[in-house]
């Protein structure tokens, strides 16, 4: 029974065990004789189909292994490469988010910045605006000021019948207190040169003489031209000729620096010209001698008694000024009232009216050089 069970343990073996280990032999196997040797052949023939077996077996194992081998370096390098390739897309997307941040940041500080400039502009703006409110509003109220008077002015007089209120210095002799002298010429009590008015004997005296006048066509033309566009500016044939005759000698003075001042002041029209209190006149201190004094005229530095003073602009020194000097300053600053007044188109009247209204404005300011003024009666 033991040789007979032999040769299915050995397939069983072969089965089961490994192949690299062959079948133990069973130990319940006695070997002897003939049948010994039987049993020898047989289970080398087992052996050698069991080793053919194993090679089989280990070559395909082999094989198997190598093709697994391939496809695992296969999948590892796909994921290699994919994750190569993952790799490089985060490192793009992640300097895109950077680059994106940094955007964002500039973005956001440009915008305040320019929000905190658009702010402060604004407040600029505000400021500016409100101060320019508040000067157009001064202005309006002295443009309506000169126009009230110059309403009263255009209505009330003209070259041909003048306003005898407005203008007290073509009123007749005989409304003012002066004395006669002998040549025609008067003096009133403060002992100063009025304008010259000519007396009449009473009883053999003519009926007055009219006065008379006649067109000068060249100054017409140089008025008529300046009209067109008039300004103030010294280029005009008309302005020109004026400053050359007649406001230029009129403003020239001894202290020809202080002349310059007052000048520039009437033509920018920031002159002020005040009365002083006669209580002031004793208080004045001696620093003010470069200004002139209640007894020395600042501008001719004659010594007269100064009854005005004199601003300029915005300085806080006053000049004390004598009664001529007053006569020609105010001579200049009426004509430049007038011109003004042109300028701005308030004047209602033709062009021959305003032209002989300039000629006599030329003519009060050719009087007042020439040191004839009215004094106020006391």
């Amino acid at each position: 029974s033991c040789l007979n069970t032999f040769p299915r343990k050995c397939e069983e073996s072969a089965g089961s065990a490994s192949p690299s280990l062959p079948p133990e032999p069973d130990p319940c196997v006695v070997l002897g004789g003939g049948q010994g040797d039987i049993m020898l052949q047989q289970e080398a023939g087992a052996q050698g189909g069991d080793t053919f077996n194993v090679s089989r077996l280990r070559s395909s194992s082999l094989e198997i292994r190598e093709k697994g081998t391939e496809f695992l370096r296969e999948q590892l390098d796909a994921a290699q490469k994919e994750l190569k390739l993952k790799g490089e897309e985060c490192e793009r997307l992640s300097q895109v988010r950077d680059q994106l941040e940094q955007e964002l940041e500039e973005l956001t500080a440009s915008l305040f910045e320019e929000a905190h400039k658009m702010v402060r502009e604004a407040n600029v703006k505000q400021a500016g605006a409100e101060k320019q409110l508040k000067e157009a509003q001064g202005k309006i109220d002295v443009l309506q000021a000169e126009v009230s008077a110059l309403k009263t002015l255009v209505l009330t007089s003209t070259p041909s019948s003048p306003n005898r209120q407005l203008h007290p210095q073509l009123q007749s002799t005989g409304s003012r207190a002066t004395l006669s002298r002998p040549g025609g010429h008067t003096r009133n009590k403060s002992a100063t040169l009025s304008v010259p008015q000519l007396q009449q004997e009473p009883t053999t005296a003519p009926p007055a003489n009219q006065e008379d006048k006649e067109l000068d066509s060249v100054l017409f033309a140089e008025f008529l031209s300046w009209k067109e566009a008039p300004s103030l500016d010294r280029s005009s044939a008309f302005i020109s000729r004026i400053y050359r005759e007649d406001i230029g000698p009129c403003l020239s003075f001894t202290r020809s620096e202080l002349s310059q001042s007052v000048q520039s002041a009437v033509e920018n029209n920031s002159l002020t010209i005040e009365p002083v209190a006669m209580t002031v006149l004793s208080m004045v201190k001696a620093s003010a001698i470069d200004c002139g004094s209640p007894k020395k005229c600042a501008l001719s530095g004659l010594s007269r008694t100064c009854r005005h003073r004199i601003k300029l602009g915005d300085k806080e020194s006053y000049y004390y000024i004598s009664p001529s000097s007053r006569a020609r300053i105010t001579a200049v600053c009426n004509f430049f009232t007038y011109i003004r007044y042109i300028q701005q188109g308030l004047v209602r009247q033709d062009a021959e009216q305003m032209f002989w209204e300039v000629m006599r404005l030329r003519r009060e300011m050719s009087v007042a050089k020439l040191g004839f003024f009215l004094t106020d009666e006391s």
